[in-house]
């Protein structure tokens, strides 16, 4: 088992555990927005479930039907991840006005506390720990996952400074105005975990610090003359960039081959995980060679 589907799948069982604890726990006290928490948590558990799904399929290698690897159904992933945070949302918002528009029943806060600290604590051990594994193995799927745990971290935070102004003021509004915020927080975090999706189906090219990485080992070769139709973008934890570049007519076969693996070696050195494809030309003398990124994959 991988790293990172073991961090997956450890963030499954953490997960499921919660959802449980503070299900019973939100019953006992009575608190909508712990009750909310555990709604988020159910979300939580299909999440994971998903990103553990996306990750064990993106590791598969390239195939003969899928040629460019299986990376894009991490992008699948973080979309499902977002669907579920809104939806859980939506249902925490219709429970919080609920509360706001009638009664307000009685709050067992320490209850409500124990499930709350529980759930802050493991979920920042659990977001530390898959971030690190996100940002080394550039997994879209862990680093979304990792997000939501962090957001889980300030929904239980936000939670428990509610909880203590119910104990300190007796005022129970305190707990749906709680929920109504981590609501809002929720629909923050799937618009953000959309875009970066969303950025990925579609083909969006590479940062451009990536890009001038890019560029200046190319400028650093002086038998490359030139370079054009350089066009990047990202499948999964995959870099893909090709490009057109020219070298001095003069060069052989074997020396362009040298200085085309020299480009690819310090690419991937420099970017880890990068595929890169060069389409060498001969460099015309009186002509001259123009550098252009383009950044959507419609031709020159």
């Amino acid at each position: 088992m991988t790293t990172p589907v073991r961090i997956a799948a450890i963030s499954l069982v953490a997960t499921a555990g919660l959802l449980a604890l503070k299900l019973t726990l939100g019953l006992i006290s009575d608190s909508i927005a712990v009750l909310g928490d555990a709604v988020d948590s159910g979300t939580d558990l299909t999440a994971a479930t998903a990103a553990l799904l996306s990750i064990q399929i993106a590791a598969r290698p390239a195939d003969e039907d899928h040629p460019y690897g299986h990376g894009k159904v991490e992008s699948l992933s973080a979309g499902v991840a977002a669907t579920i945070i809104a939806l859980g949302g939506t249902f925490v918002v219709i429970q919080a006005v609920r509360r706001l528009v009638g009664d307000q029943p009685d709050i067992n806060v320490g209850v409500g506390l124990a499930a709350m600290v529980t759930a802050a604590v493991v979920n920042l051990l659990l977001a530390f720990f898959m971030g690190r594994e996100a940002r080394r193995s550039s997994s879209l799927a862990l680093r979304a996952e990792s997000k939501h745990l962090q957001t889980n971290v300030v929904q239980a935070t936000t939670i428990i400074v509610g909880l203590l102004l119910v104990a300190a003021t007796g005022k129970e509004v305190f707990d749906p105005l709680v929920a109504l915020g981590l609501a809002a927080y929720m629909g923050f975090t799937a618009y953000g975990l959309v875009r970066t999706a969303l950025s990925e189906i579609m083909d969006e090219a590479l940062p451009s610090w990536e890009i001038d990485v890019i560029e200046g080992i190319l400028k650093t070769h002086p038998e490359v003359r030139g370079f054009h139709r350089l066009r990047t973008r990202r499948i999964g934890a995959t870099r893909q960039v090709d490009m057109h570049m020219s070298v001095d007519a003069a060069l052989t076969v074997a020396q362009v081959h040298n200085v085309s693996d020299d480009v690819e070696r310090e690419i991937e050195d420099r970017l880890p995980g990068t595929v890169v494809v060069i389409h060498v030309e001969p460099h015309e003398e009186g002509h001259t060679d123009f550098e252009i990124v383009v950044r959507h994959k419609t031709g020159e």
